[in-house]
């Protein structure tokens, strides 16, 4: 059986901490990186949610703007999840360069293979992204979304969202600091 997945990068944030929007970070190139890995990974939709920055993004993404980024990622999340059609989402952040087509590949198997739908990616002891959610479940993971955090309350409060240990292929590190 054949499923679709659609790659929602999230980069709609300003950056405060590191000192401009991660979308502009190393001249564009976390932002094609991420492109990248989820188009490569198996995405066959990628979308790029933007908000405090504009960028023309890389093909075959395409942009969308949560005009209340503001709000934190919760904004984001939503706005990414409204403008995609799939069987799966798999949520990646701009500000983890590091990970490429092969984590969001060995999530979205994980997820695809899973009776849940759900995985996420770890690293380490580390939880990280990818994040992948099936369909069925976007309704409530968007009914619980809040200011400036994703998916995290919706997985936690979950048992059966698959860890897939990734740390072979990258440390999924999060740069909040230039």
């Amino acid at each position: 059986m054949s499923t679709t997945a659609a790659g929602i990068l999230l980069a709609a944030g300003a950056g405060v901490r590191f000192g401009m929007p991660k979308v502009r970070a190393v001249q564009g190139e976390w932002l094609k990186s991420a492109v990248a890995a989820l188009h490569h990974g198996g995405c066959d939709d990628v979308i790029v949610v933007l908000g405090a920055a504009i960028v023309d993004v890389p093909a075959p993404a395409r942009a969308v703007i949560a005009t209340d980024w503001s709000d934190g990622l919760s904004a984001s999340l939503r706005t990414g999840l409204s403008a995609v059609a799939a069987d799966f989402a798999v949520l990646h952040t701009v500000d983890t360069p590091d990970v490429g087509a092969e984590v969001v590949d060995r999530v979205l198997a994980a997820a695809r293979s899973s009776t849940s739908g759900l995985a996420r990616a770890y690293f380490g002891d580390t939880p990280g992204h990818p994040v992948v959610v099936a369909n069925r479940h976007w309704t409530e993971l968007l009914r619980g979304l809040r200011g400036d955090e994703g998916a995290r309350t919706f997985l936690s409060a979950r048992s059966d969202v698959v860890e897939v240990d990734c740390a072979d292929l990258a440390t999924g590190r999060d740069i909040d600091t230039p």
